[in-house]
């Protein structure tokens, strides 16, 4: 992330982005016992207290270490502890091994957070000038956390002997509204941000795609559309699937999508609150790129291109959304019946792997490690979810996950 990209807050609405979004962290975390913040169920997720202290640990080795005159550690040991990729910094233990991380205590966790929170307002009470842009990018990085947060937790909820159980219901009827296509038509665009606010290294430079005519569609496919590939067989057709795609549907027994369950001939999916009947009507979540992919064929369709998917979404006139973050729903919810929807509910899989745009270079030194050493093996989502904040999401943004991931709160927009 370059300097230029964005004009540093003001420290005093640095200061207050700072306490409202290390305050929302906590916020997410206190429903839960100091057991829960401890589970770790696959190597892909995090405990959430090993959230609690990364991200304390980023601000801590990024800006009070380098910057704040005089500083002193919390605990020395924490530095290689709740490293979690930054290879220039050492070593950092194995990922798959933080639910072990029995010690240090949640009390001592909340400890270190509120030690580095005294001295980073004591930090931004002074000039920041030469870090602010790293101040933004914590703030980001710790928005990044709580909704990793909120995945990993429903699915070690999920993966427990004794889940959360709801009564099992229902949901409101919801009329999720006819399926638009809007059309684009072809010819050379801008992509990539080109803004004066915050934006990650990924999201640039700003430059020219050319695109043929196509169409793309105003919402995101519904679990109503997603059944009907279920009972048309989808999942039992190899014609459907890419290789590695049928592959992992043959080797994990996948029939639905994750969370999905049938009880008494019904299906339902688990939510924080427990299981529950779906919402035909609710966007479809939960789903890998090869299922996204399988169901578009399926439909004649296929997925967009992440070019495509934001220029569609940037000459929309309209300004609905789904859930966010805010909302304090963590599930999506049935979209408006008229007009498109871009933002939140679910991340949208694209047909684009993650790779760097033209002219892109990663910023130097260690800060560089976040996001162009992932640039391999990953696909493009964009839009965000019912577990982002919405103050963190924007057209231009690039999520990037394994195509067999499904525990984040993923979707479908379709596209010809």
């Amino acid at each position: 992330m370059q300097a230029s990209r964005f004009q540093p807050s003001p420290r005093c609405s640095l200061l207050h982005r700072y306490e409202e979004i290390r305050g929302t962290t906590l916020k997410l975390t206190e429903p839960f016992s100091a057991e829960d913040q401890m589970l770790q169920s696959m190597p892909d997720a995090s405990p959430a207290k090993w959230h609690l202290a990364h991200t304390t640990w980023f601000f801590e080795t990024f800006i009070l270490a380098p910057h704040a005159g005089n500083y002193r550690p919390f605990d020395v040991r924490y530095k290689h502890l709740f490293n979690s990729y930054y290879k220039q910094l050492g070593s950092h233990p194995y990922r798959g091994s933080r639910g072990l991380m029995a010690r240090p205590a949640l009390e001592e966790v909340h400890a270190y957070r509120s030690w580095v929170d005294r001295e980073m307002e004591r930090y931004m009470e002074q000039d920041i000038n030469g870090a602010a842009r790293l101040v933004e990018l914590g703030l980001n990085h710790e928005q990044q956390h709580q909704e990793l947060i909120l995945t990993d937790m429903k699915h070690a909820l999920w993966s427990m002997p004794l889940r959360p159980e709801g009564r099992s219901r229902l949901r409101a009827v919801h009329d999720s509204g006819p399926l638009a296509w809007l059309k684009i038509e072809g010819g050379i665009y801008q992509v990539g941000y080109n803004g004066a606010g915050f934006a990650f290294d990924n999201e640039g430079p700003r430059h020219e795609v050319l695109l043929p005519p196509f169409q793309i569609a105003s919402r995101q496919t519904t679990n109503r559309e997603y059944l009907e590939f279920i009972e048309d067989e989808g999942y039992r057709r190899p014609e459907l699937w890419l290789s590695d795609g049928w592959d992992s549907v043959c080797t994990h027994g996948w029939n639905a999508p994750l969370y999905w369950e049938k009880r008494d001939r019904k299906w339902c999916e688990f939510r924080f609150s427990g299981a529950e009947e779906i919402d035909l009507a609710a966007p479809v979540c939960h789903v890998s790129y090869y299922e996204a992919d399988a169901f578009a064929r399926w439909s004649g369709c296929r997925l967009p291109r992440e070019e495509e998917w934001e220029i569609a979404a940037k000459s929309a006139n309209s300004a609905e959304s789904g859930g966010f973050l805010e909302d304090a729903e963590y599930h999506p919810r049935p979209g408006q019946t008229r007009g498109a929807q871009w933002f939140g509910n679910v991340w949208e899989w694209t047909a684009s792997p993650y790779t760097p745009y033209p002219g892109f270079a990663p910023e130097e030194g260690v800060i560089g490690e976040y996001n162009g050493k992932f640039m391999c093996n990953q696909f493009v989502l964009r839009g965000g979810s019912c577990a982002t904040p919405v103050s963190h999401i924007r057209p231009t943004y690039r999520n990037f996950f394994p195509p067999q991931a499904r525990w984040q709160f993923m979707g479908i927009r379709l596209a010809k």
